[in-house]
């Protein structure tokens, strides 16, 4: 009985140096662990009846450090994975990284020690992260519903579509609309792939057609999810949310220059302290006219609101190393600092004053527009009484229409020319926060679009399957060309078929220094190969790369890239006539008409054939198969020649 009652109060004392990080448990969503929180929750209330107890007392009945060392020890693996999950939400990093290694001292199986290695990564980019901190001025931050926060920034009006959208059907707890302004030539958007994770897609306009959507890069995709794609003002810089890069918990932002002589997005980087937090952070935007930055995070409310933040542009933050962590927990809760600088005309947008004059315009013009309404009604109706009123609302409105103008013609006198469906769309806008110094306006949401947008082409057989049971390739000599692969990893002996889990074709190299290497697939271009990484990390090779050959021999991604840049698939279009012999004039016109290329005669299997080509376009080809279709001519086939360098 007395060792229970010791225990008891060492679990008190405990609970009570942890208290503070109760309200951060919110987050975990551990259902094991619902009850056990419930008994927490009493024992935290006589923890601090104890804790005001000691200090009236000056502090005689508070526990040495010591004794709380000892009371932790004796919790289980799960449990002290759960005190260190409470301090790492509350930023105390340090702490964290101890807790998350006595945790993983005490796990009892693989599972339990991978769970606790993976929290254990948060802890310490978190710890690392902490020298790499800047120190923004806050300006103003409000909190809004996760359903709509969006429509506050100051971006397009009307340019945020609900979901379900073309590029976006399912949407995600903080995904709720996708940004698509109006008059761009460049999308990027995040869209769930066909094992139900968030990547970043882009798409371009040439001429009047989309092309097909198109993963980023390597470095952009992760096992996770990445959300919320923002391109700069100036094209340089990709920002967007991660939960799978490198972090310290729920999404962090990062930020990918464009490399203009790779002609891609290099390897992000998390823009750490305080945007980035242990909890969840998204949508970072700087405004068009460069003085301010804005993201939301849920660090300080449920996760069904978040808080945006608006802070002072600064496009050379100065970093520096802060250790103590109460001073990073104090910077991360972003305090508003400075209203004296405020512009709320660049930040709302477009708003305009509303002056007297301007809400007497509007109110004017409103009940111009009612009153043509009912004139409409009333002309459309064929019932004698009511037929009657038409002439007394007909002077009304034509009485009401020239105050109206008279009104413009004040604004016109002192040189304001006014645009009557913005003001009207300005005066309706609701708008938040004016009282703290800044306003945070709302714009409307944008009506469903329709995007001209290719279709992807077809996918040709890249060999790569997830069986039941892996297999090896029979031939391990990989094909001429350039070829792109999976390197799963290196062992010192060869790897068994449950290693694989399920992959196949898998090919097997021995290295010099008699290490086998094991990689899967073949992959003729790099968005193929991109497009498999997820699933294959997601089998547990987290440390799988991309990697890639030309006629066998290994080179760069990056030089594969170039290389690929260069290539163009052929293809040729097959006739086979109805006589057997010849093609009619009408089919010949009808080629020439759509292409120069020559037709050429053959005989395959003794059987006579036509052939028209090469063209270098797919969707070339597809047309001179319908246009030949369309004279009569019913076996066509497109017949791919491969790839050639353009030099």
């Amino acid at each position: 009985m007395r060792t229970r009652v010791k225990r008891l109060l060492v679990t008190v004392f405990l609970l009570f140096a942890g208290c503070s990080w109760l309200s951060a448990q919110d987050t975990l969503s551990v259902a094991s662990r619902t009850r056990a929180k419930m008994d927490s929750l009493r024992n935290v209330i006589a923890a601090r009846r104890n804790a005001t107890a000691a200090a009236e007392n000056g502090g005689a009945d508070r526990p040495a450090a010591g004794t709380v060392t000892a009371a932790r020890g004796m919790l289980t693996a799960e449990e002290l994975l759960l005190r260190a999950d409470s301090l790492r939400l509350a930023y105390d990093f340090p702490a964290a990284v101890d807790c998350y290694q006595e945790a993983l001292d005490k796990a009892a199986d693989s599972l339990a020690r991978q769970a606790v290695e993976e929290a254990m990564i948060l802890g310490e980019n978190g710890l690392s992260m902490m020298d790499y901190c800047s120190d923004p001025v806050v300006v103003a931050k409000q909190r809004f519903s996760v359903r709509d926060f969006f429509l506050y920034y100051p971006m397009r009006d009307r340019s945020w579509r609900a979901m379900p959208n073309q590029l976006d059907s399912l949407g995600s707890e903080f995904v709720r609309a996708t940004y698509i302004p109006d008059g761009g030539n460049s999308l990027f958007w995040s869209a769930p792939d066909r094992d139900g994770v968030r990547n970043i897609y882009q798409s371009h306009l040439i001429d009047t057609l989309w092309t097909a959507p198109k993963l980023i890069n390597e470095q952009i995709t992760s096992s996770s999810d990445e959300i919320y794609p923002v391109v700069s003002a100036d094209g340089r810089s990709l920002y967007f949310a991660s939960k799978g890069l490198y972090g310290m918990g729920g999404y962090d932002l990062y930020v990918s220059t464009y490399n203009r002589e790779t002609q891609d997005w290099d390897t992000p980087v998390n823009l750490g302290f305080p945007f980035s937090s242990p909890y969840d952070d998204f949508l970072f935007y700087n405004t068009e006219d460069g003085k301010y930055s804005i993201f939301a995070s849920n660090r300080e409310c449920s996760r069904d609101s978040v808080y945006l933040y608006v802070l002072e542009y600064d496009g050379m933050p100065v970093r520096r190393k802060i250790a103590d962590v109460a001073r990073v927990r104090e910077l991360s809760a972003l305090p508003v600092r400075s209203r004296s600088r405020i512009d709320n005309r660049a930040i709302s947008g477009q708003a305009l004053s509303q002056s007297v004059d301007t809400r007497r315009y509007v109110d004017k013009m409103n009940e111009v527009r009612a009153l043509k309404d009912s004139v409409s009604a009333l002309t459309a109706s064929a019932a004698a009484d009511i037929l009657a009123l038409l002439p007394a609302m007909q002077a009304r409105l034509e009485k009401v229409t020239k105050e109206l103008q008279a009104i413009e013609m004040e604004f016109l006198s002192r040189g304001v020319v006014i645009d009557p469906d913005k003001l009207r769309s300005e005066t309706d806008r609701e708008v938040v926060g004016a009282g703290s110094g800044y306003t945070f306006s709302r714009h409307a949401p944008g009506a469903a679009i329709a995007l001209n947008m290719a279709r992807p082409e077809p996918d040709f057989d890249y060999t790569f399957r997830i069986l039941p049971e892996a297999q090896f390739a029979e031939n391990n000599t990989l094909p001429s060309g350039l070829v792109y692969q999976i390197q799963l990893f290196s062992l010192s002996r060869k790897a068994t078929v449950a290693q694989l889990k399920g992959l196949s074709p898998v090919f097997e190299k021995l290295s010099p220094s008699l290490r086998y290497t094991y990689s899967v697939g073949l992959f003729r271009s790099y968005n193929d190969v991109l497009s498999h990484l997820n699933s294959v990390k997601r089998l547990g090779f987290k440390s799988a790369v991309i990697t890639a050959y030309r006629d066998g021999q290994s080179l760069s991604v990056s030089a594969a890239r170039k290389l690929e840049a260069q290539i163009r698939t052929l293809y040729k279009i097959r006739l086979f006539p109805e006589d057997g012999q010849s093609l009619p004039e009408l089919v010949r016109t009808a080629i020439h008409q759509q292409t120069d290329k020559d037709i050429v005669r053959l005989m395959d299997n003794g059987s006579v054939v036509f052939e028209v080509g090469p063209v270098d376009s797919r969707q070339l080809a597809e047309q001179l198969v319908q246009v030949i279709k369309a004279t009569g001519v019913q076996r066509v086939s497109i017949m791919e020649m491969g790839n050639t360098i353009v030099n």
